[in-house]
């Protein structure tokens, strides 16, 4: 492996780590949903970079899902959060 390949897979790992430290201490549930969000892009990333450097394509149907757990888990937490808001008032 390349030097360059090695610096990829350590500053995924090192954004992955302080991310699901944001996951972990929070401090609001709109901190955490921004922070998986982050997460789920982080894993693309990862999984679009491996293809690259391997030349080949087997993980894009991990992709597509992941992005449509992404899209979808942002809408349940944001009108989650719209209907407490609400009812707070």
């Amino acid at each position: 492996m390349s030097v360059l390949i090695v610096a990829i897979y350590v500053v995924f790992a090192i954004a992955g780590v302080l991310t699901l430290w944001r996951i972990i201490v929070g401090p609001s549930i709109l901190d955490r949903a921004v922070a998986s969000d982050v997460l789920l892009t982080l894993v693309m990333c990862a999984l679009g970079a491996d293809m690259v450097i391997n030349h080949h394509t087997r993980s894009l149907p991990a992709l597509l899902i992941i992005a449509a757990v992404g899209v979808f888990g942002s809408i349940a937490v944001a009108r989650f959060v719209a209907r407490r808001d609400n009812t707070d008032r």
